[in-house]
């Protein structure tokens, strides 16, 4: 318990007097030199720094005596203070990583592609990505999914209100994915963020600045506890044209959704059909995507073609379009 507190900044006879207190409450400082083999002099300056920590207080009545804090309060504030310096000495890591890498990737390539292992490593660095964007934040989003993908939302969320730009490209299955479109992605594009749709995605990426990208690896359908940084080179410039060509050929979340105002013309259901075809969502991710069960999404689509004057998709789509409702 001893070797405890020392991990936590906490010297051995504080530590010594704080445990003997929790046993014994209603301790003076002479008792407790007794029983943890101190002087007075030790044991009441080791009270004196308890009660200045917030670990002890003395006793309301007998103010010679004193009582400890609970362990959970006392001893859960030194871990809390010694997680936040842990949390700052791994800031300035990556930050001086970035630097090393920075100087070092003309005379060694290889330190232009990391290779993360484990999740806690991946979710740690994709915090630092968040936190250390300075302009902009980019991503494509896509199943699946090694770790609940609402995690940094927050984050990017308090990144929008600093000033940072940041742009998604969501594949139809993500678009899909149960209750994420209304509870996550419309909540996002609320607040700030940009959000298109492309019926497929080359990969899953998130890109901070002009500065670094972090894809996780996938074999086949499955996503491994692994991930690649790309740092500085040519490689982090090509994912730069990658996403910019995505983005311009996604269709924008509001018009995929009939959130564009259109004037006179079709009920919103409609519009959020049509956006969702053009995004080349099925009907069954349609139907996910939107809550709709299988029957009431063919009623909608049925109606929809009705009103357009269709019998094919194709048809409904160029009638659409003249009519300027995509």
């Amino acid at each position: 318990m001893l070797d405890a507190f020392g991990a936590l900044g906490l010297g051995r006879p504080d530590g010594q007097v704080y445990a003997a207190l929790v046993v014994a409450p209603q301790s003076t400082a002479g008792e407790l030199a007794e029983q943890c083999g101190l002087t007075l002099q030790q044991s009441q300056e080791a009270l004196d720094r308890l009660a200045e920590q917030g670990m002890a207080t003395r006793a309301p009545v007998d103010r010679e005596r004193y009582l400890a804090v609970a362990p959970d309060v006392a001893i859960g504030t030194l871990i809390g203070h010694r997680e936040a310096e842990l949390r700052s000495a791994r800031a300035e890591m990556h930050r001086l990583m970035d630097a090393f890498r920075e100087a070092s990737r003309y005379t060694d390539p290889a330190h232009s592609v990391e290779v993360l292992t484990g999740g806690e490593a991946i979710n740690q660095r994709l915090e630092h990505l968040v936190e250390t964007s300075h302009y902009q934040i980019r991503g494509f989003d896509c199943p699946p999914y090694v770790m609940d993908p609402t995690a940094h939302q927050p984050r990017q969320r308090a990144k929008l209100k600093s000033g940072v730009r940041i742009r998604t490209v969501f594949d139809k299955e993500a678009i899909a994915w149960p209750g994420r479109l209304e509870q996550e992605i419309l909540v996002g594009v609320e607040d700030g963020e940009e959000a298109r749709v492309r019926p497929v995605l080359p990969m899953k990426m998130m890109m901070s600045d002009d500065r670094m990208a972090i894809i996780p690896i996938s074999v086949g359908d499955s996503v491994l506890d692994a991930a690649y940084v790309i740092h500085p080179s040519a490689l982090l410039q090509a994912l730069d044209a990658l996403f910019e060509a995505e983005w311009e050929r996604a269709v924008p979340l509001q018009t995929a959704l009939g959130g564009d105002d259109h004037g006179p013309g079709p009920e919103s259901d409609h519009l959020k059909l049509l956006g969702l075809l053009a995004a080349g969502l099925t009907d069954e991710s349609i139907a996910r995507s939107l809550g709709w069960s299988a029957r009431t999404t063919q009623r909608r689509l049925q109606g929809l073609m009705r009103e357009l004057g269709a019998t094919t998709r194709f048809q409904a789509g160029m009638a659409a379009r003249e009519r300027g409702w995509l």
